[in-house]
C-alpha cells in the first residue's frame, strides 16, 4: 500500500533519517528538499546577513573545557574554535538555573525584570513578549530550534513554534529534558498551511521499556547538520539565512537516575576515559563533555563541507555553572575554574560560563575579551549583526562593536541577578566590585575581583561607599512581581521544581 508524506513529514525525514527507524526509501524528493544543499560546483554569493549557529550546552562550567583551563577532560574542537575566534573572560549566564538564564537569552532582559525567575511548573514566556528568534525571523531567517526549549510545556503561550521558530524537535519542558533515552520528542515544522499546533511527536520504540538505543544528543547533532545542509544560503531559498538555536542537554544529570543508581550522567560510553582511575560517575561526566566536543567538531565541518564557514557566526555558551548533582562532585575536575560555587550559587561559580564566539574574517582569531557581559547582551548583539532594529526595552547591550575590534563598545554600568530557590538572594557586579546579598533585610558581601576570583574575603567593612552603591542597585534594578517577592532571608519566596 502505498502512504502519503506530506511535505511536512518530508521535511522531518530529511532532519531525522539517519537516526529514526522510518521507511523513507524511494520516497520521491527526499534526496532534494525544499531549501536543499546545491550539490553544483558554482560557488554562490554570500548571503546578505550572516547565518547564525548559536550552541548552547547545560550545567557546563567555566573550568570544563580545555581553552579555559582544563586538563584532564579532551576538548579539541572547542579548543579550537576558541583559537579561531573570541574568548571571554568575564560573560555571565542569565541566571544559576535554567528557565530564568535562558529566558534572560531569549528575552534580552535580566531577572529583575523577567516573568520567569526560577525554574517553577508551568512558567511560560508570553504572547506580547518578544524573542529574538521572532526579531530574526521578522527578518528572513529561517529558524530553527533543536534540543531543549525549558520556556513552555504544551499549549502554553511561549511553545517554540509561537515564539519564532520555524521548525523544532527536543524537549519542551526541563524535567523531561533530563531523559538522554527518551521515547519521544515534539516537533514542529509547518507548510504553509496555517497551523501553529505541534506535528506530533518523534517516538522512538529503541528506548522504550529502559532500552537505550537512541542516544537524543546523537539524534539533535543529526538533525542540526542536516539543518544547516538543507537551509544553505542558495538560489532555491533567495539565498536566506538561517538561526540555528542547538540547545544541547549535556552535561546535565539525569537526577531519577542518580537517585536509583548513583550515576545520573547518562552516556552511551565512559569512553575515552572508562580507563581512567576515577569514579564511574566523573568518567561518565567527561566522556559527555568530549562527546559535545565531538558534536562541535561535526557541525564545524557541515558548515566547511557547505562552504558556510566564513557566512557563519557561531556562538558557544552555557546555561550555567556546573551542577553538583547525580552523583559528581563539581570539585573533581575542578569544573568552576578558579570560582567559588556552582549552580544555584550566585557567586561566580555559579553564574560565570564559558563563551567562545567565531567569525572568520570578521572577528579576530586567537582573540581574548575580558570586559564583562552577560545572557541578556545575547539578543541586542544578534540583532545588531543581522542588521535588525535593536529594541530599546532590553537590559542588554550588543557587545558587536567588541566582536569586530571596534573602539565604540558601551559597557554596563552593572549587571544584575536575582534568585529564589531557598530565600530570595542577590548579586549586582559593578566594574570588578561583586556584591552578593541574602535577604532583603541581609547584610552585603563585597568582593574584589581583580585580587580575589574566588570571592573569599568579604570587604565590605573596608569600603562603605561601594556597598551604599551596590545596596542601591540592589533597590532599584529590579520591577516587583507577586510571583517572585523580595523577601527577608529567613521566608522562602515561590516554591521551586529543581531542573
Amino acid at each position: 500500500m502505498n502512504t502519503y508524506i506530506s511535505p511536512v513529514s518530508r521535511r522531518w525525514l530529511c532532519w531525522l533519517a539517519a537516526t529514526v527507524t522510518l521507511a523513507v526509501g524511494g520516497l520521491p524528493g527526499f534526496a532534494q528538499a525544499p531549501g536543499a544543499y546545491n550539490t553544483s560546483n558554482t560557488n554562490p554569493p554570500a548571503p546578505r546577513r550572516p547565518c547564525i549557529l548559536f550552541i548552547l550546552a547545560d550545567d557546563l562550567g567555566h573550568g570544563d573545557l580545555g581553552c579555559y583551563g582544563q586538563t584532564k577532560i579532551k576538548t579539541p574542537n572547542l579548543d579550537r574554535l576558541a583559537a579561531e575566534g573570541m574568548r571571554f573572560t568575564d560573560f555571565y549566564s542569565g541566571s544559576t538555573v535554567c528557565a530564568p538564564s535562558r529566558a534572560a537569552l531569549m528575552l534580552g532582559q535580566h531577572t529583575g525584570h523577567l516573568r520567569i525567575r526560577g525554574n517553577a511548573s508551568g512558567a511560560t514566556l508570553q504572547a506580547n513578549e518578544l524573542t529574538i528568534t521572532e526579531v530574526l525571523h521578522q527578518g528572513g531567517y529561517r529558524t530553527g530550534l533543536i534540543g531543549k526549549w525549558g520556556l513552555s510545556d504544551a499549549g502554553l503561550p511561549g511553545v517554540p513554534q509561537k515564539k519564532g521558530f520555524d521548525d523544532f524537535v527536543g524537549y519542551l519542558e526541563n524535567v523531561h529534558a533530563h531523559d538522554y533515552f527518551s521515547t519521544f520528542l515534539w516537533r514542529y515544522a509547518p507548510a504553509n498551511e496555517g497551523n501553529d499546533e505541534f506535528d506530533g511527536r518523534v517516538e522512538f520504540p529503541q528506548n522504550i521499556g529502559g532500552k537505550r538505543g537512541q542516544y537524543i544528543p546523537d539524534l539533535c547533532t543529526t538533525a542540526a547538520t542536516n539543518f544547516i545542509k538543507i537551509h544553505k544560503p542558495d538560489a532555491v531559498n533567495q539565498y536566506r539565512s538561517f538561526f540555528l538555536f542547538l540547545s544541547y542537554t549535556i552535561p546535565h544529570a539525569n537526577n531519577e537516575a542518580g537517585r536509583r543508581t548513583g550515576n545520573g550522567m547518562e552516556v552511551p560510553s565512559a569512553a575515552p576515559y572508562a580507563d581512567e582511575p576515577w569514579p564511574a560517575v566523573e568518567q561518565n561526566k567527561a566522556a559527555m563533555i568530549t562527546r559535545l566536543d565531538d558534536y562541535v567538531g561535526k557541525l564545524l565541518a557541515e558548515l566547511e563541507l557547505r562552504q558556510l564557514a566564513n557566512q557563519t557566526l557561531v556562538i558557544f555558551t552555557s546555561d550555567n555553572g556546573p551542577h553538583q548533582e547525580g552523583g559528581v562532585d563539581p570539585k573533581f575536575f575542578q569544573s568552576s575554574g578558579p570560582f567559588r560555587g556552582h549552580k544555584r550559587d550566585l557567586t561566580e561559580g555559579g553564574i560565570r560560563v564559558p563563551l567562545i564566539v567565531r567569525w572568520p574574517g570578521k572577528v579576530a582569531a586567537g582573540a581574548v575579551q575580558r570586559q564583562p557581559f552577560a545572557f541578556w547582551d545575547i539578543f541586542p548583539t544578534l540583532a545588531q549583526a543581522s542588521r535588525m532594529p535593536v529594541p530599546d526595552t532590553l537590559d542588554g547591550i550588543s557587545f558587536l562593536p567588541t566582536l569586530l575590534g571596534q573602539s565604540t563598545q558601551k559597557q554596563h554600568d552593572y549587571l544584575y541577578w536575582e534568585f529564589h530557590e531557598g530565600g530570595f538572594h542577590q548579586a549586582v557586579r559593578r566594574g570588578d566590585w561583586k556584591g552578593i546579598r541574602h535577604g532583603v533585610d541581609g547584610k552585603l558581601e563585597l568582593y574584589d575581583l581583580t585580587t580575589d576570583l574566588g570571592e573569599k574575603t568579604n570587604v565590605a567593612g573596608q569600603h562603605p561607599e561601594e556597598v551604599a552603591k551596590i545596596q542601591t542597585i540592589m533597590k532599584t534594578a529590579r520591577t516587583d512581581d507577586p510571583q517572585w517577592p523580595a523577601l527577608n532571608a529567613d521566608k522562602t519566596s515561590q516554591p521551586q521544581n529543581p531542573k
